[in-house]
């Protein structure tokens, strides 16, 4: 069988291991690994990054009455500029006493209203912020199909009869196309042509 040199002048046979390197001291501190610059500042600047995200969110949120969207008071809907001739309209019309924003405008169901909230406010806030939206405003296809949902919601007793394909039919009818006024009321607030006590 063959051998070999091992350190120190002793012969191991061929296939077997070479002893084990002597033991460090007890009392050496272990091996350091040393960390490139940009390594080492990555934390520190995802930290400032985010401290500036979150500053910005904070206070464009506070600016916006953030909070204000959570509520269901209709002045809520009139923070954004775009909204006061249709809040001025809705305090006009004969709906006023008896329905707000979030009673029309809005599915009824906690999951389903929050849902919606959430939808219209990123769609707004993109809008108004990129100022890529259509003036006079348009409901949407499917804010107009909540809209005709809790017109008939509310006036089922009077209405089921007649509008029992009020959303299936292909000719079907929205309730605002004969009632537009009801809401908002004279249908100048919702971009029609100016009113005398709109014109400057």
């Amino acid at each position: 069988m063959k051998q070999t040199a091992a350190p120190g002048g002793r012969s191991i046979p061929r296939g077997a291991l070479p002893p084990a390197p002597p033991a460090e001291p007890s009392g050496s501190p272990p091996p350091t690994i040393r960390l490139r610059r940009s390594t080492r500042w990555r934390p520190i600047g995802l930290a400032i990054a985010l401290g500036v995200l979150l500053g910005l969110g904070g206070e464009t949120f506070r600016y916006a009455e953030g909070l204000s969207y959570f509520s269901t008071d209709p002045k809520a809907c009139a923070n954004c500029h775009i909204m006061r001739r249709q809040y001025d309209g809705w305090q006009k019309a004969s709906h006023h006493g008896v329905a707000t924003c979030v009673d029309c405008h809005l599915p009824h169901s906690f999951f389903a209203k929050y849902r919606a909230k959430a939808s219209n406010g990123w769609h707004h806030s993109k809008g108004f912020t990129l100022q890529d939206f259509s003036e006079p405003i348009q409901i949407t296809p499917g804010n107009s199909a909540i809209l005709q949902d809790n017109c008939r919601r509310c006036h089922a007793s009077m209405v089921h009869e007649l509008v029992a394909g009020a959303r299936t039919d292909r000719d079907a009818v929205a309730c605002v196309h004969c009632h537009a006024s009801v809401g908002h009321g004279d249908r100048a607030g919702l971009g029609g042509p100016l009113r005398d006590d709109e014109r400057p």
